[in-house]
C-alpha cells in the first residue's frame, strides 16, 4: 500500500506535524470551498467556528440521517454502520441519546475513578519496565483508552487486539472503500455478538445495565449501535489526544513547566490542548433539508456539508493567536467534540482519562523526553483522527 503525502489528501485532512495543515486554515478566505468528502460525494466545506456552530447546531436543517452511503448488512437486526448513534437524526437519536447520557455524567463516571487511576498505574508499570526508550503509544496511551472502554462495555481484555484491527481499518482513508466495508461489517458483528452476550448474561458493565433498565426497548440493533458508537469514539479519540497532548507539551517546555509547577491547571491545560490538536478531523457530513445560507454562501436544498473541526478550533474569531498553545487560557468553547444533539456523549469520559493520566505520567517520569528528533515523529496519514504512529520517549 503506498500512503499517499499529506498534500495530496482531501483538504480537511492535511496536516502540518500536529497541527492542521495551512492551506487548511486559509481554505474559508473566501467563502465556503468545495471540497469531495472521504466517500466520494460533493459537499461545501466549512470552517468557520461560528459556521460550524451553525451547521452543528440546527439538526432540523442539516440533518445527518442519511448523509452517506452505508456499509449494508445480510442481518436486519445489525445496524448498517458502525457509529450508528452519529448518523441517526430524531426522534431515533434522542430516544437512545436520553438513555445513555446520564451513565457519561460527572457523576456517573465518579464510580469508574478509582479502576481508571488502577488500570493508568498499571501501565506505567509495564512502561517503566519495557526501560527507556519506550514506545508511550504501544504500552501507555493505546492500552489505557483501549482498557477503560472495554471493561466500561464488557468487552473480554483477549479480544481487544482483533477488534482493534478493525477499527484502525475502519478509520484508514489510504485503503480500498471495500476494505473499510469489510473492517466496518466485522465491527458490527462483534458489536452485535457482544450486545447479545449483554443480553443472554448481564453482568456489570454498561451494555448489561442498559439491557437490565431497558428491557425490549433496547433491540439487538439499538445495543450494537450503543456499543459500536462507544468503542469507535471512547478509544482512538482519546489514545490519540493523549499521545498528542505529550507531544504538545514536551515541544512547548514553558507550558509543560507551568503545568508541572501548578498541577490545578490540569483541567485547564486538558481543554486547550483538545483546542490546539482537534484531532478529531471532522464531524459526518450534514444534509441540508431547504435552501439556506452559511457563511454568506447560497446552500440548496439536498446540498452535504462537511465541517472540518481542526479549522474551526484555530480560528481567530474563536481565541487569539489560535496557532499557540496556552494552558492558562479559556478554551472550554472549543469545538472539539463537536456541537448541538450529536456533541461527544464521551466527552467526559475522555476529560476524565485525559485530566488523571497526563499528571499520573508526567509525575512518574519528570525526564520525560523524546528519544527521537521531533521531524522524526511519523504521523498517521489519511485517518479521520489524526494522530502518531508511534512516540518513543525516554526518561
Amino acid at each position: 500500500m503506498t500512503v499517499p503525502a499529506s498534500d495530496e489528501l482531501p483538504l480537511f485532512l492535511q496536516r502540518d506535524g500536529l497541527l492542521p495543515a495551512p492551506a487548511l486554515l486559509a481554505a474559508g478566505d473566501r467563502g465556503l470551498p468545495r471540497t469531495t468528502t472521504v466517500f466520494g460525494q460533493e459537499a461545501w466545506l466549512v470552517t468557520a467556528a461560528e459556521d460550524v456552530r451553525t451547521v452543528l447546531g440546527n439538526s432540523s436543517l442539516f440533518s445527518t440521517g442519511d448523509s452517506l452511503p452505508m456499509f449494508r448488512s445480510d442481518d436486519p437486526d445489525i445496524f448498517d454502520i458502525p457509529g450508528a448513534l452519529l448518523f441517526m437524526d430524531p426522534p431515533e437519536h434522542t430516544v437512545l441519546r436520553k438513555m445513555l447520557a446520564p451513565r457519561f455524567t460527572g457523576r456517573a463516571l465518579a464510580r469508574w475513578q478509582p479502576r481508571v487511576v488502577q488500570i493508568i498505574n498499571e501501565h506505567l508499570d509495564a512502561l517503566e519496565q519495557a526501560g527507556p526508550p519506550a514506545d508511550l503509544i504501544k504500552h501507555f496511551t493505546w492500552q489505557v483508552p483501549s482498557q477503560v472502554i472495554c471493561e466500561m462495555l464488557g468487552a473480554p481484555l483477549d479480544e481487544r487486539e482483533q477488534v482493534q484491527k478493525l477499527l484502525d481499518a475502519s478509520f484508514d482513508f489510504t485503503i480500498s472503500e471495500a476494505e473499510r466495508a469489510t473492517a466496518n461489517e466485522g465491527i458490527n458483528a462483534y458489536i452485535h455478538e457482544l450486545a447479545l452476550r449483554a443480553r443472554a448474561n448481564p453482568g456489570a458493565d454498561l451494555l448489561s445495565e442498559l439491557v437490565t433498565e431497558h428491557g425490549d426497548a433496547l433491540t439487538p440493533k439499538n445495543l450494537a449501535a450503543i456499543g459500536a458508537t462507544l468503542l469507535q469514539a471512547g478509544h482512538e479519540t482519546t489514545a490519540d489526544m493523549m499521545a498528542s497532548s505529550v507531544v504538545a507539551l514536551l515541544a512547548n517546555p514553558d507550558q509543560l513547566a507551568q503545568l508541572r509547577a501548578d498541577p490545578t491547571l490540569i483541567d485547564k491545560a486538558v481543554e486547550e490542548l483538545l483546542r490546539y490538536l482537534a484531532v478529531v478531523q471532522i464531524n459526518p457530513p450534514r444534509r441540508a433539508t431547504r435552501d439556506t445560507v452559511v457563511g454568506g454562501q447560497p446552500v440548496s436544498s439536498g446540498d452535504l456539508l462537511l465541517v472540518a473541526l481542526p479549522a474551526a478550533n484555530h480560528d481567530a474569531a474563536l481565541v487569539d493567536e489560535p496557532g499557540q498553545l496556552d494552558i492558562t487560557r479559556d478554551a472550554t468553547h472549543h469545538l472539539a467534540f463537536g456541537h448541538g444533539i450529536h456533541h461527544c456523549l464521551g466527552a467526559p469520559l475522555a476529560r476524565l482519562e485525559l485530566t488523571l493520566a497526563l499528571p499520573m505520567l508526567l509525575d512518574r517520569f519528570p525526564e520525560l523526553a523524546l528519544a527521537v528528533e521531533p521531524s522524526a515523529l511519523r504521523f498517521k496519514v489519511g485517518s479521520v483522527v489524526h494522530g502518531l504512529r508511534e512516540l518513543p520517549v525516554t526518561w
